[in-house]
């Protein structure tokens, strides 16, 4: 366990290298995603410990879905099976992403507006089936004349499908790629992003350890 003097209040994590993962160790692909979900509740546990305010995963995206169905399959399942585990913990949980394609996991539809479980420690968001245009465009694809929009696009962050999630502090990424992948580009504007070259299903608590303390000496201005 460790103590820092300074938190971020929202993180975002990205848990990245599932697949490669599991070829390394002699399985296949699709594999990767359910030795994923342990470190996402040991990270959650140490997060409430911390008194982290609000926790982003990135579950998959849009474009995760063009990958062979076997894939897909699996990690859809890994989607559902994590949050039928929250179900079980102390979290305030929002899933985000475009319900309208049948590749949005029906059994999370319930979970698209905020749910508390247990005593909601802490807000939790997971990314399904999320694409970052799809986010963008929520406002023009639910006004009934785009036409007048103009002046609403003043306060874009609360026009989005994903306002109801809060600016991130800090971006954790697994896998050591140095992307965003279209991660939240509204949430994620100020946002310091911290790389971790192991790959997610070696989750270590010596990574998060590292990322906070890395954290610390940065200089957090907000542009000003």
């Amino acid at each position: 366990m460790r103590n820092f003097h300074r938190l971020p209040a929202h993180i975002g994590i990205i848990p990245d290298g599932n697949r490669r993962w599991a070829q390394s160790n002699g399985l296949n692909k699709e594999d990767g995603y359910d030795h994923g979900i342990g470190p996402g509740f040991e990270l959650y546990q140490e997060c409430i410990r911390l008194g982290i305010k609000e926790l982003t995963f990135y579950g998959f995206t849009q474009d995760n879905t063009k990958r062979p169905s076997v894939q897909t399959k699996a990690f859809q399942k890994a989607c559902v099976d994590s949050v039928l585990q929250l179900s079980h913990h102390d979290a305030n949980l929002l899933i985000v992403g475009n319900t309208e394609s049948p590749l949005f996991p029906s059994e999370l539809l319930p979970f698209t507006k905020r749910t508390t479980f247990g005593k909601g420690l802490i807000n939790v968001n997971f990314l399904v089936n999320y694409g970052w245009n799809w986010d963008l465009d929520y406002l023009y694809r639910h006004s009934p004349d785009p036409g007048t929009l103009e002046h609403k696009r003043t306060n874009i962050s609360q026009q989005i499908a994903s306002a109801d999630i809060s600016r991130i502090d800090l971006i954790i990424r697994w896998g050591g790629r140095r992307r965003l992948s279209g991660f939240l580009p509204i949430q994620t504007i100020y946002a310091d992003f911290y790389i971790v070259d192991t790959m997610w299903p070696d989750f270590k608590m010596e990574h998060f350890y590292a990322a906070l303390e890395w954290y610390q000496t940065q200089d957090i201005t907000l542009g000003g």
